[in-house]
């Protein structure tokens, strides 16, 4: 199951050493964790997960494989990309294929990288970049309501709840608001994100700041938290140049040197972390002597459609799941050990799954 982060930004803001860097280090981590570029701007990355591994510990795993996520380096936004300058049609085209928005804004000062805007101030660079995709969006919509309006008329009703959620869109952005403030009610959910709007996804911060400000960030990064913070997103500060260093390094000396900065992880395994938390995603285990595998689905997920992530006939033949809480497998030293404490239970389709469950499915086709 793929989810998408788009990584966006203006020119020579640091995004492509931040999207290198996670390929890379996905790249060196290739003996253990399954990697692919699918096109040579997207790369899957594992997720960090501890768990994981003490699990694979307690089953005698031959192979561990994580859960993943994608990343997506989008062409360089100018503004009147809206209008198609640049490489506007592509950058839209690439970003409405995403989950979620990486908004990565400068926050370092280099003379020897020229920014498009002759200063740097992340703040007005996102403002370019959010306003960008604003314009996107209300001409999209506009242009589609007339259309959905004429066929309201004669009593369609899809074309009526279509327009419904195009007004609620459109009051936000004629008013200089991303379409994601709209109030949009839960049941119709699924047909407002059908409508693909650029400023629908939800969004995360990333402060590109220089290797001196990685550990404690500055002025600039600090401006981008507190408009985080209105914004009811995360923020990320990291310093690309860092993380594309630490790429190349092996697992003793990316240590050392995280110590030498005062850092505790990578930037990276942050922003990862940041980008399922932003997705709302959980993750469940299977584990057993052939492999010890984490597997991603969204918060709510009852057991079938969990089992489905794994392959559909899971899901169409459920009868219902062994499950076991991390806690407790370790606790009792695995699956045999927590049957006999009665930690395994029997769960129904009704189920909804928990973040660390160890799943075994019972299914027939």
């Amino acid at each position: 199951m793929g989810f998408k982060c788009g990584i966006v930004g203006l020119p020579n803001v640091g995004k492509s050493t931040l999207f290198n860097a996670l390929t890379q280090t996905a790249a060196a981590q290739a003996a253990n964790y399954p990697f692919c570029t699918i096109e040579p701007n997207v790369g899957e990355v594992a997720v960090p997960e501890p768990r994981l591994v003490k699990l694979a510990q307690i089953a005698g795993s031959a192979n561990v494989i994580p859960a993943r996520m994608s990343f997506v380096d989008i062409a360089g936004l100018v503004k009147g990309a809206s209008q198609g300058e640049g490489l506007g049609n592509q950058f839209l085209a690439n970003i409405r294929e995403v989950d979620a928005v990486v908004y990565v804004l400068r926050c370092f000062e280099d003379d020897d990288v020229t920014h498009v805007a002759g200063k740097v101030d992340p703040m007005a660079d996102f403002e370019t970049v959010e306003t960008e995709l604003m314009l996107a969006d209300l001409d999209s919509l506009e242009k589609r309501r007339a259309n959905l309006e004429k066929k309201a008329k004669t009593g369609d009703k899809e074309a009526k709840e279509s327009l419904v959620l195009i007004d609620l869109a459109l009051a936000e952005l004629r008013e200089g608001r991303p379409a994601r403030k709209a109030e949009v009610p839960a049941d119709q959910m699924r047909p407002w994100r059908m409508l693909q709007l650029l400023t629908s996804k939800p969004v995360l911060f990333v402060a590109n700041v220089d290797e001196d400000s990685a550990a404690a960030g500055n002025a600039h990064s600090r401006a981008v938290e507190a408009r985080a913070a209105q914004e009811g997103a995360a923020c990320v500060v990291i310093s690309a140049r860092i993380e594309s260093e630490l790429a190349m390094l092996d697992a003793d000396e990316r240590g050392e040197y995280l110590a030498e900065l005062g850092l505790e992880e990578p930037g990276l395994n942050r922003l990862i972390h940041a980008g399922y938390q932003l997705l709302d995603l959980r993750t469940y285990f299977t584990a057993g002597p052939k492999e010890a595998r984490a597997w991603t689905i969204r918060s709510g997920w009852t057991a079938p459609r969990a089992a489905g992530v794994i392959h559909g006939d899971f899901e169409r033949g459920f009868i219902r799941a062994e499950t076991i809480a991390f806690d407790d497998y370790v606790a009792h030293g695995g699956e045999s050990g927590a049957r006999e404490a009665g930690k395994l239970r029997q769960e129904g389709k009704d189920y909804v799954v928990q973040d660390g469950d160890v799943l075994l499915f019972k299914f027939n086709v």
